[in-house]
């Protein structure tokens, strides 16, 4: 399981990932498997910081 560290580490990773092919590529499906790839995580993200508050 990650922590949450790693993910936010992770999803960083994969917006720069993102902004950069957005900057230097004209191949939109590439962008839109990565902003996918980004959506995923995020939403892990947000269900462990959800997991995370509802157990303090």
């Amino acid at each position: 399981m990650n922590t949450l560290q790693e993910l936010e580490r992770k999803t960083e990773q994969i917006r720069e990932k993102m902004y950069e092919a957005y900057y230097n590529s004209y191949d939109y499906s590439e962008i839109v498997e990565i902003s996918q790839e980004l959506d995923n995580l995020l939403n892990q993200l947000d269900e462990m910081k959800n997991r995370r508050d509802e157990s303090e």
